[in-house]
């Protein structure tokens, strides 16, 4: 018999019905019970569960899990059925430390085990009404969701220190929602919650301190919620109401060209900004700064979007920018280029500097206070739409970057964690020994949980409404459900500007469709991966064309050569074999890009390397997947580099709808580090940073290239055959060329790009 002792620390079993509990065991003759301890006093012995307020003998059920069951917990398909009594009092027993443990025919404890509750809760406890904070006439009520909360209170505090509340209100429970009801003039207020329930990581009933993960304001660093109406014409800048009519042109998502930048990125470091001004959002809003010339002329060009890196409520970076440390630039400067002086400065205060991606949240519906200039009461509300006013009016549009896939803290205690608190278990994904799953890097969240999605889709309504964002770039997407973003598409699309405010029709949404970790082939429901998209109109990053452009991929060899990379006229003679087999990864990438070019679509005709006729589907797989997946152009986003690689000049200096991450065009280098999420403003400033002088680009490179770039984005608009919007124009559209002759200069580095030549020509957009 295995040794028991502390096996309640695990979750193996799991409550996914009210009917059913189910857990990988065989009992054979033997029996089953359930137990319960409203103040968590349950230990195991010999004899069995000891500490129980309740002892419930289950049944075997012969018939195995239920089919809803399995449909939504696939991953638990095999396991052991055993039935829960009709007539048991199940709401009240979900806020006590459960338990099961199964016994031998002689009645010797075999096993014992605690549960997981997210099934059981979603049937009991999902809802639709009310959440966070609701004001109406003279009054605000709050309403938070924590059915296995055994009280919940909520301070009242004046000042955002919270040093003292003004008062303290218990709040009533109504079917798992704890609500309460105060006056008016808690507007411009602060809360926090205080929950006390039975946490399975540390076997006890705690008392935790939370912020409302309903919260549309923050103190800094987010330690108390700020009580704030969104709906407030205090909040609105003037001509906020009307912006919806100043939106960019946009005739199909087709058009769509999309370019990555960090807020931080974009100023920090600019002289033409004010001091008080850099790293923020009000750095968009000065016409005249560097950075903002240079987004107008990409706009002038054509480009129609700028996807934010993350700018909600995200750890590690201090609010309080009076506590930051930072490093001498100019000091750097007269440092060795190759020296690792750099490094070893920015490493000593990167925990402690202003400087991190953003990509480990805490509270996703509030902008991240560090990038306001006061990051308490109402003033990043009003700062974030000054920023969407001022892209929308030098003709870009607005992606938010958000990241629901992982959450940056769990358990009862890190002043980071916030939904594991209020419901413990249930908001983050958790393998079959009851542990966090950490895939995506920490925290797994679960979208196939009903109030999970609920929670990402009000949050993405209220940023399409109450910020006026015109599209959502999804971190590690394949995380999430299919039927999550499916209705997130359906509930955005059916935005209206006479009702909503808002042309929900122009929304997009992409994102990365990785298919790994706990998730990878459907494992817990259908995910939001590459494969299973197809026909939903969600975007995804395209891989496929990235590595044959490329070469390798990011995980692999990195001297790898690709179509652009060298393997066609200067191959390195690494990593690819024989002239021969060099020469069939060259022709099998000319294939990838062919598809790429027509939208990754799966059934696009094209005669392959090999001279047959095949579809998308069928070129030489990726990874053992097809190339072509795609079903209509909007459901692929093609790019060659992003944040979290190598930028594409240092990539190069090494070895559908289309991305550019910030300063490729300007020659940007990060010294060839691919992860620089937190190594501040220094390796991440969008200007060039190599060794060796024989790589390091001058003025005229620069200025070349950027020329480049917009000729890039003339051509892409100069015509609707660059932008096609169905996969029959597509198919048809591809037999045909445009007769254009666009020359190299080599004394300015720089295509000339003739003038209009056919009827279809078009000029390209205007600001």
């Amino acid at each position: 018999m295995q040794d028991l002792q502390g096996s309640l620390s695990s979750s193996r079993a799991y409550w996914p019905s009210k009917s059913v509990i189910a857990w990988n065991i065989d009992i054979g003759d033997g029996s089953c019970y359930l137990y319960a301890s409203q103040n968590a006093t349950l230990n195991v012995t010999d004899a069995g569960i000891q500490g129980h307020d309740q002892k419930i003998k289950l049944e075997k059920d012969e018939g195995g899990l239920p089919s809803n069951v399995m449909e939504k917990f696939p991953h638990i398909g095999g396991y052991r059925a055993f039935k829960v009594p009709s007539l048991l009092d199940v709401q009240s027993l979900l806020k006590c430390q459960l338990a099961v443990a199964a016994f031998s025919a002689d009645g010797h404890c075999r096993n014992a085990t605690g549960l997981q509750l997210p099934g059981v809760i979603d049937e009991l406890y999902g809802y639709d009404g009310p959440l966070g904070a609701v004001f109406s006439g003279e009054s605000i009520s709050l309403h938070l969701w924590a059915p296995t909360a055994q009280a919940v209170s909520a301070s009242i505090f004046r000042e955002p220190s919270g040093d003292e509340p003004l008062q303290t209100v218990q709040l009533k429970e109504s079917s798992g929602v704890w609500s309460g009801v105060g006056p008016r003039s808690w507007e411009g207020c602060y809360y926090v919650y205080e929950v006390t329930v039975y946490h399975h990581s540390t076997l006890k009933i705690e008392k935790c301190t939370a912020s409302d993960p309903y919260s549309r304001g923050l103190s800094a660093n987010g330690r108390h919620t700020l009580l704030v109406d969104l709906n407030s014409d205090d909040l609105k800048p003037e001509g906020w109401e009307t912006l919806s009519d100043e939106k960019p042109n946009l005739p199909s998502l087709s058009d769509i060209s999309i370019y990555e930048l960090h807020i931080r990125d974009f100023s920090a470091i600019d002289p033409t900004v004010h001091p008080d001004l850099r790293g923020g959002y009000l750095a968009f809003t000065l016409q005249d700064s560097a950075g903002v010339l240079h987004l107008k002329k990409l706009s002038a060009a054509g480009l129609t979007h700028v996807h934010l890196l993350p700018s909600f409520h995200f750890g590690e970076v201090d609010d309080d920018k009076t506590k930051w440390k930072s490093v001498d630039h100019e000091a750097l400067e007269k440092l060795p280029p190759d020296s690792e002086e750099q490094q070893a400065q920015i490493a000593a205060i990167r925990d402690e500097d202003g400087y991190n991606w953003g990509y480990n949240p805490i509270l996703w519906g509030t902008p991240k206070g560090s990038y306001a200039t006061d990051p308490n009461g109402p003033c990043r509300i009003i700062e974030f739409r000054k920023m969407v006013q001022a892209l929308n009016r030098i003709g870009l549009r607005v992606v938010l970057d958000v990241v629901y896939n992982h959450l940056n803290s769990s358990g009862p205690f890190g002043v980071n964690s916030v939904l594991d608190k209020i419901v413990p278990g249930y908001y983050l994904r958790r393998d079959a020994d009851g542990a966090i799953e950490n895939s995506t890097c920490m925290n797994d969240t679960a979208s196939e949980h009903y109030m999970v999605e609920r929670l990402i889709l009000d949050d993405l309504l209220s940023w399409a409404v109450n910020y006026k964002v015109d599209g959502f770039r999804f971190d590690l997407m394949g995380h999430i459900m299919k039927h999550t973003m499916v209705k997130a598409r359906s509930m955005l699309q059916a935005l209206s500007k006479s009702k909503d405010g808002v042309d929900g029709s122009s929304i997009y949404l992409y994102g990365e469709g990785w298919d790994f970790g706990e998730v990878a082939r459907n494992a817990r429901g259908v995910n939001a991966s590459q494969l299973n998209l197809g026909g939903t109109g969600i975007g995804s990053f395209n891989d496929r064309i990235r590595d044959a452009v490329l070469g390798g991929s990011p995980f692999g060899p990195p001297l790898q050569q690709g179509f652009v990379t060298g393997l066609s006229l200067q191959p390195n003679d690494h990593d690819h074999g024989d002239k021969a087999n060099a020469d069939r990864m060259l022709a099998v990438a000319k294939d990838h890009i062919q598809v790429g070019m027509a939208a990754n679509l799966r059934d696009f005709l094209l005669t392959n390397c090999d001279g047959n006729q095949v579809k998308g589907s069928e070129v030489c797989t990726y990874n053992g997947s097809p190339v072509g997946y795609a079903t209509q152009p909007i459901e692929i986003v093609n790019y060659d580099s992003a944040h979290d690689n190598e930028t594409l000049f240092d990539i190069i200096s090494l070895k559908g709808i289309p991305f550019f991450h910030a300063g490729d065009e300007t020659l940007r280098s990060k010294s060839l580090d691919r992860d620089s999420y937190n190594s501040g403003d220094w390796f991440n400033r969008i200007k060039p940073r190599l060794a060796n002088p024989s790589f390091k680009p001058n003025k005229s490179h620069i200025v070349a290239a950027v020329e480049n770039f917009t000729n890039l984005l003339q051509i892409r608009y100069s015509s609707p055959l660059f932008r096609l919007r169905t996969a029959k124009d597509i198919q048809v559209n591809s037999k045909d060329t445009i007769v254009r002759e666009s020359k190299y200069d080599a004394s300015s580095g720089c295509f000339n790009v003739p003038a209009r030549t056919t009827a279809v020509f078009v000029e390209p957009r205007k600001t």
